[in-house]
């Protein structure tokens, strides 16, 4: 995986960098082929493997589950919105869990997006889509 630093458009192919965030192995690898089309999909399956990997390379996109072992996605995604290096990567979390209440903690930790699980992965791959354009509009103020 390459630095958002360094280069901008995505892997040798020019394909978005996304760092995938899931403990259910299934549902990882379901994500992880489903988008590795579009994305070049890096996966942890926890917070801590996350960080580790952010460490050594900034993806373009962490898209994390919410419900995670240890550290859960609430607290990977503040850590990260108090990171000066990581605060700018855009995030989509997924929630098994409904509710305003939920919904509205997500947001409050930086959450830039919350999908309900299960959601379908033709579905999260048009969102990371989405919320990739969002930013590179941002950046070149289109």
């Amino acid at each position: 995986m390459r630095s958002r630093t360094e280069s901008s458009g995505g892997d040798s192919a020019g394909r978005p960098v996304i760092l995938l965030v899931e403990d259910h192995q299934d549902t990882r690898q379901m994500y992880a082929e489903f988008m590795s089309v579009s994305f070049e999909v890096v996966p942890a399956a926890d917070a801590q493997q996350a960080i580790e990997i952010m460490a050594a390379s900034l993806p373009d996109l962490l898209i994390t589950d919410l419900s995670l072992p240890g550290m859960d996605g609430f607290q990977l995604v503040a850590f990260i919105r108090k990171d000066s290096r990581l605060r700018g990567i855009p995030i989509i979390c997924l929630s098994g869990y409904g509710g305003h209440a939920h919904e509205q903690r997500a947001r409050e930790v930086g959450c830039d997006r919350i999908l309900q699980k299960p959601c379908m992965p033709d579905a999260l791959s048009e969102i990371a889509l989405e919320v990739l354009h969002g930013v590179r509009d941002r950046a070149t103020g289109s």
